[in-house]
């Protein structure tokens, strides 16, 4: 089942609203990035959304848990405000809705997943972090791993391509170490799924293939409310691949954290 943002109208967006100190100020926007992701991840969003919101992107290469992420995020945002991440990020949102969910308005999870590692793939992610820490060459994203990040019809885009790597670059191998040891120690989320209780938007590329839109589809089904888009023509980097699709997702889904709900309908 797809679910669809219903539009809302008239729009919520005032100029004047970015600004905390005016009197109909909106909560703050916190992204968190994937692995070997940073701020470029959401470039394209915070372009648009900044005109009416504060955004804030998480510095998520310090800390190797996911609740020191959290935490460090924690202290740079205001008493109430939404939040969304992307792949590692949505794990350190989960987290969040575990240490201070009463500080969240709203939600969004895009290409994650809830559930932890299984037993190969935390054997696999170890044996990278012994490869890195024993000398071998850190290669960030290479080409060869391009066709697991990005659609298809995205991998001719040799500027696109140039941008995945290049974010890969600046993150570097001791913060990928911390990330990945972060990684690989997540609990299971999906237990807490259904304690939460603001709305919720949990988008997908439809050609995913690290975290496939099934593991999206149990999210979205285990969270009172929670809306499901599925985006065609992108694979797991969302924001990058269809930013357009991308930040109209986010301003219905923002617009629908100062209702408290959403106006969504269901469509099979």
């Amino acid at each position: 089942m797809k679910v669809k943002l219903g539009a809302i109208n008239p729009p919520l967006y005032d100029p004047a609203m970015a600004d905390e100190t005016h009197p109909n100020a909106r909560p703050p926007l916190l992204l968190f990035p994937g692995l070997l992701c940073d701020a470029r991840l959401w470039r394209d969003q915070l372009e648009e959304l900044s005109a009416t919101i504060r955004c804030v992107v998480a510095d998520c290469t310090q800390d190797d848990t996911l609740d020191g992420m959290v935490r460090r995020a924690l202290s740079t945002m205001p008493n109430r405000f939404a939040v969304a991440g992307l792949s590692m990020g949505g794990y350190a949102a989960l987290a969040l809705m575990r240490l201070a969910p009463q500080r969240v308005t709203g939600l969004c999870l895009m290409d994650s997943s809830a559930r932890p590692d299984t037993p190969e793939q935390a054997r696999r992610r170890r044996g990278l972090m012994a490869l890195v820490v024993r000398g071998s060459r850190f290669k960030g994203v290479t080409p060869r791993l391009l066709p697991l990040l990005l659609h298809p019809d995205r991998l001719g885009d040799q500027a696109m391509c140039e941008e995945v790597i290049a974010m890969a670059d600046r993150v570097g191998q001791a913060a990928y170490l911390r990330q990945q040891a972060a990684i690989v120690a997540r609990p299971d989320s999906r237990p807490d799924l259904a304690r939460i209780a603001v709305p919720t938007l949990v988008a997908v590329g439809a050609g995913d293939q690290l975290t496939p839109p099934d593991l999206a589809a149990e999210i979205a089904a285990r969270i009172p409310g929670a809306n499901l888009e599925v985006v065609d023509g992108a694979g797991h980097l969302l924001p990058m691949e269809r930013p357009g699709e991308t930040t109209s997702l986010l301003h219905k889904w923002l617009d629908a954290t100062l209702l408290g709900n959403f106006a969504g309908n269901a469509e099979s």
